[in-house]
């Protein structure tokens, strides 16, 4: 064998030893929830409709999502737009990236709870919604500032 052969076998050998057969494929992608704005005053029984869209920076099949929720005061009933009512603190599988949520207050006082949305990679986003008893002589409506949105002036 020549020396240039030798050379160039050494030279492809020193490239094919530094390649990485492997594949990097991401699976976690951050993601958030947006709302569209909701009342923040309810009476007992009044129902309110959440509307809930998934904002994900990348799509991965195997991406599993979850939904909880926690109520820290008053009382009250989760609905799911598929008909699930929640429990406090249950993970339910979500299926899809618009969804709507259903509060139906359930007391006088004020209420105040957060939905969790999770996915199976450690990946979590918080909305937290504070209602008020609905007093007869007020009937105006404010936005509940959800996440990192500011109220509409």
């Amino acid at each position: 064998m020549s020396m240039a052969t030798v050379l160039f076998m050494g030279l492809m050998g020193c490239f094919l030893a530094s390649c990485d057969d492997e594949l990097d494929i991401q699976q976690s992608y951050p993601f958030t929830v947006e709302t569209m704005p909701v009342p923040n005053k309810v009476t007992k029984g009044q129902t309110v409709e959440i509307r809930c869209e998934m904002k994900k920076e990348g799509n991965y099949a195997n991406a599993l999502y979850t939904i909880r929720y926690f109520q820290f005061e008053g009382e009250g009933t989760l609905k799911m737009d598929n008909g699930i009512t929640f429990l406090p603190n249950d993970r339910y599988l979500l299926e899809n990236e618009k969804f709507r949520l259903y509060y139906t207050s359930g007391c006088s006082e004020a209420q105040n709870f957060i939905v969790v949305v999770e996915d199976n990679f450690g990946n979590a986003y918080e909305l937290e919604f504070d209602f008020n008893n609905q007093n007869a002589k007020d009937d105006t409506l404010s936005v509940v500032p959800i996440s990192n949105f500011k109220p509409l002036s």
